[in-house]
């Protein structure tokens, strides 16, 4: 089965046709062509493909594409303003927080969900709204380290 259905990612009206039962990261990278959310563990437990739907992070592996239809998608494409970077990928490349990358736009959306719920958060509150992204290269150090940098930066803007 066939759908036709608007998706808003970035703030940008995308009209799509796929499958009724293409999952939403699919619908993400091969309609919309936005390659910041990876395919990891395609089981919702690395993280990889989280992406913001109304401003709460979720797993784009585990959601269809039309269950995102009466929303508003983010990813990481959607942060930086032209060539300015938004300050948590200002602060990740500045800790040195990604190394492959591959975990990097999850952590970089969950953090931004954290920053916005919890503005000035502690290392254990970074620690555990991270808890659920796995990152094989950093020992999450410098992912901690970037966050809290990134904190006061983002009150400021607000």
């Amino acid at each position: 089965m066939t759908l036709d259905y608007a998706l808003v990612v970035n703030g940008v009206r995308h009209q799509v046709r796929t499958e009724a039962r293409k999952l939403l990261l699919d619908v993400l990278r091969e309609d919309c062509g936005l390659t910041g959310p990876h395919a990891g563990c395609e089981h919702g437990v690395c993280g990889a493909c989280t992406v913001l739907l109304d401003g709460r992070s979720v797993r784009s592996c585990l959601l269809l594409g039309i269950q995102a239809a009466r929303g508003e998608v983010t990813t990481i494409e959607g942060l930086a303003r032209g060539d300015e970077l938004h300050p948590l990928q200002d602060e990740f490349s500045k800790h040195h927080a990604l190394q492959c990358g591959y975990c990097t736009p999850g952590m970089i959306l969950t953090a931004l969900e954290l920053l916005r719920d919890t503005p000035s958060p502690t290392e254990g509150d970074v620690r555990e709204a991270l808890a659920g992204n796995l990152c094989r290269c950093t020992g999450y150090q410098p992912i901690v380290e970037a966050v809290l940098a990134a904190a006061p930066r983002l009150r400021e803007r607000r």
